[in-house]
């Protein structure tokens, strides 16, 4: 659990660099903390334990939601597209004086006739919305994304913008979104807590490491987890010899297929079963005998293999790599801690403080997009019987920053 000490050594760390002190354990210098800077928030709803909750609420009340120390951040107003029977977001801003706009457009405006904060979070997550015929989850962080950049261009001027998760969820959305942001030279990242959080076991891995394979496990629907299941798996790998090229091809793998491919060689079984290792798991059941594993397989355009196995035999996420010239392989797993009030939301808090503050994006959007172009083909796959689909359109290059996790 994250102390109430470090929560106070974190919200007094500077903005720039300072995460990296709290992780390596360096004393911190005594630093006046920068003046708030305004955002916007655009959300599908707001109850207790929702992602608005877990990122707004820090904002609102602190790292500790006790109306402590927080990220020098402001929230100056409120879109919500549903308000369900257990609804916090009137409450909260009620207490908090926040208004709630009837429109995004109002929200990044206050009301006014120009673009009023600093910055906006978009929070496409939870709700009630439908799912498309191959399981993907239609929350509408386009429609949010296209309200706010209609804003932006309407008034002349852009902020950083967050987006919440994967982009999309479906490819074509999530393409429109990035190409919108360049278009516009908007400062925009995207993406979850998996990349900032915390970790069981610790694999000290520098840019440029020669990785010779790597294996992730993620668990849960393919769509929402399995979102997180890639972005933590391309949180390692992209850290290989060589800047991020992209994928050149995708599937989905199920039953007796997933383990041909183990058997063949060409998915490493000391990383699969290093990642299998040390993440949580459900019972005692064998993953050759779970009738619920798929196998997203991926081909990268410089010949490396991506390979994360859906089980539902585990209950967490992990990954297993070995370097070239190393006997053994090594792993970490996503350590999902909930108390107090899901910690990890705090460093994904801070990255988002520090692009705002900033002006530019705190680590690339473009691993966020070609894992959302990853997911959307291997669902699509998997709605074909596994048939590999060609993805030219992800051959996606950009160079990965070593922005540290908690």
């Amino acid at each position: 659990m994250l102390s109430r000490r470090d929560y106070l050594k974190l919200a007094a760390t500077p903005l720039i660099g300072g995460l990296s002190s709290i992780m390596a354990n360096q004393p911190l210098l005594a630093a006046s903390p920068p003046a708030p800077k305004s955002v916007a928030a655009v959300v599908t709803i707001y109850r207790h334990g929702s992602h608005s909750d877990v990122i707004l609420g820090k904002i609102l009340e602190g790292w500790l939601h006790d109306r402590g120390p927080g990220p020098a951040l402001k929230l100056a107003s409120l879109y919500v597209d549903q308000f369900p029977s257990d609804d916090m977001a009137r409450s909260m801003c009620a207490k908090y004086g926040v208004p709630i706009y009837d429109s995004i457009e109002q929200t990044l405006t206050l009301g006014g006739d120009a673009i009023a904060v600093d910055g906006v979070i978009s929070i496409g997550e939870h709700g009630d919305y439908p799912f498309n015929d191959i399981g993907q989850h239609l929350y509408p962080r386009k429609r949010f994304f296209a309200a706010i950049t209609d804003a932006m261009e309407k008034h002349g001027r852009v902020v950083p913008v967050f987006n919440d998760k994967h982009l999309g969820p479906t490819w074509a959305d999530a393409k429109w979104m990035y190409y919108r942001a360049v278009q516009m030279k908007i400062p925009f990242m995207a993406g979850s807590s998996m990349p900032v959080g915390y970790r069981i076991g610790k694999i000290d891995l520098p840019l440029g490491a020669e990785i010779e394979s790597a294996v992730g496990i993620g668990y849960s629907g393919l769509d929402i987890y399995g979102s997180h299941a890639l972005e933590f798996f391309q949180y390692y790998v992209e850290r290989r010899q060589g800047a991020e090229q992209g994928v050149k091809s995708v599937q989905c793998l199920s039953g007796p297929e997933i383990w041909k491919v183990v058997d063949s060689g060409r998915v490493s079984r000391d990383a699969f079963e290093a990642a299998l290792a040390i993440v949580p798991k459900q019972g005692q059941v064998d993953p050759r005998h779970d009738e619920d594993a798929k196998l997203f397989l991926f081909d990268y355009v410089d010949g490396f293999v991506g390979a994360v196995f859906m089980l539902g035999c585990v209950s967490g996420t992990s990954v297993g790599l070995k370097l070239k010239r190393s006997a053994t392989a090594l792993s970490t797993a996503f350590d999902e801690r909930t108390e107090p009030r899901y910690p990890h939301f705090a460093f994904l808090v801070r990255a988002i403080e520090q692009m705002v503050h900033s002006g530019q994006a705190t680590y690339p959007v473009e691993r966020t997009l070609l894992t959302s172009g990853i997911l959307d083909a291997a669902l699509h796959s998997l709605a074909q019987n596994g048939k590999p689909i060609a993805t030219p359109h992800l051959a996606i290059d950009y160079q990965p920053v070593a922005y540290p996790h908690a």
